[in-house]
Formats: structure tokens, sequence, C-alpha cells
């Protein structure tokens, strides 16, 4: 597969998570095949391993959401739009963000303060290993769909492609809501009237930091840069060595009787 190009601050900062993320399946694998060995061989069977995938498979799948739309891979139905003239195709273009703006906003503003509940009182799974699933997988809910939208605008002033004052004034918004956000959240993370552990407020904050420092980078580095507009060329008939009567949906005759 050839990626897209990375061009601005959200698509930085989404390239950076997804490779992080992309060794998660790797982990799972490795942990499961502990388990196995342990399990099969050694008749001692873990009480991490099934909590701990459930933990990585959840970090994963919401992630790898962002990578998707970072790439321009994620589902989309095409009957009506590539029928539409380019006004309409912008159109519907619009039409989806908005949707998506909506529908962010609606999820954050109703989840926000049981996330921020269960992250303050770390909020454990209740199994014998008890890992915090509940106070670090919602809380990354609202912090991966606050990415995905922010993505999805910036996609579309590149795809578009928009002018470039418009382009740079999304790229300025977006690291001034991911940094302000950031710096908003750190001494909520060191709120001694949380119960996080020591080294999860240190981890979290590592990430704030790098974070925010990743989207000024891609600011600062990509501000001045004309984007490449994405063309979607994709053809899956080329892609199947199949007779043309085939793919036009009148497949030659069997010879049956």
């Amino acid at each position: 597969m050839v990626e897209h190009e990375r061009n601005g601050p959200v698509d930085l900062l989404s390239w950076c998570i997804s490779r992080v993320a992309m060794w998660g399946p790797a982990a799972i694998v490795a942990i499961i095949f502990y388990e196995v060995v342990l399990r099969y061989v050694f008749s001692a069977p873990t009480l991490w391993v099934n909590e701990m995938s459930l933990w990585l498979g959840g970090a994963i799948y919401l992630t790898s959401g962002l990578y998707a739309m970072q790439q321009r891979s994620h589902i989309r139905i095409f009957i009506l739009y590539d029928m539409m003239p380019a006004f309409i195709k912008k159109l519907f273009n619009l039409l989806s963000v908005f949707c998506l703006v909506i529908f962010a906003f609606a999820v954050i503003w109703g989840g926000f303060g049981e996330a921020a509940a269960k992250f303050a009182r770390w909020e454990t799974f209740g199994t014998a290993f008890d890992p915090p699933i509940p106070a670090t997988n919602k809380p990354l809910v609202m912090m991966t769909l606050l990415f995905v939208t922010l993505q999805a605008i910036s996609n579309l002033v590149r795809d578009w492609p928009a002018a470039p004052w418009l382009r740079k004034g999304v790229d300025i918004l977006s690291t001034v809501v991911i940094v302000g956000l950031a710096i908003r959240a750190i001494p909520r993370v060191f709120d001694p009237e949380t119960s996080v552990p020591y080294e999860w407020r240190i981890g979290i904050v590592a990430f704030l930091v790098i974070s925010s420092v990743i989207v000024l980078y891609g600011l600062w580095r990509d501000f001045n840069r004309a984007p490449v507009p994405f063309v979607d060329n994709h053809d899956p008939a080329a892609e199947i060595d199949l007779p043309d009567e085939v793919l036009s949906g009148n497949p030659p005759a069997t010879g049956r009787t």
C-alpha cells in the first residue's frame, strides 16, 4: 500500500499515533501465544492475558479509525457520489464532514463528564487482573473522536483544494485546539483528588507534551507547503483478472444443457 502524503499538524499526529498502534496486534499475538504455552504445556494459565488483549484491542480499534481517516481509506458509498458533477461532490463532502462534526460534538458533550469521572476515580475492570480499562479507554474514545473530526476537516480543505488562507487557518485552529486541551489537561492529571497512579500520570503528561510538540512541528513544517490533492483512481475491476463478460455482469455460458 502506498500511503497518502502527510501534510499539516493533524496528519503528522495521526501518522505518529498510528505508527505506535501498529505494534499493538503483534503484542496481542505475543501475549496470547505466551498464554497458550503456559496453559497447555505447563498447566499454569495466567490471570492477565485475556484482559490485556481486550485492553490493547480496544485501543487499536479506536486508533485504526484515525489512521483510516488520514489515509482516506474508510468505507464510503459511491452510488450517487460518482455520478455527480464536481460541485455536487464538494457539497457531499461538506455535508459528510458537517454530519461528523455534529456527531462528534454530541458524543463528546454527552460523554465527557462520565469519561472524566471514570478517569478521576481510576475505574477498573473488576476482574482478577483488574486493569483500568474504563478509566483509560473511555477518555480515549473522546480523544480519538476529536482527532478524527479534526482529521476529516483537514482532509476536506486539502482535497478540495481550498484556498491557502483557509487551509492555514484550519491548521492553526487545529493546533490551538490540541495544544490548548493538552495544557488544560495537565493540571487535572496531577490533581491530588484523583486516584490515578503516579506512573500513569507521568505517562499521560508525556503523551500530551509529545503530541503538542508534534502538531507544532507539523504546523511549522507544512505551513507554506501546498498539499497534493487526493484523487481516488482506484479501479477494483482492474485488479481482477477476469473476462470482460464476467465483469459486465454477463458471464459466458458454461456449456450446461
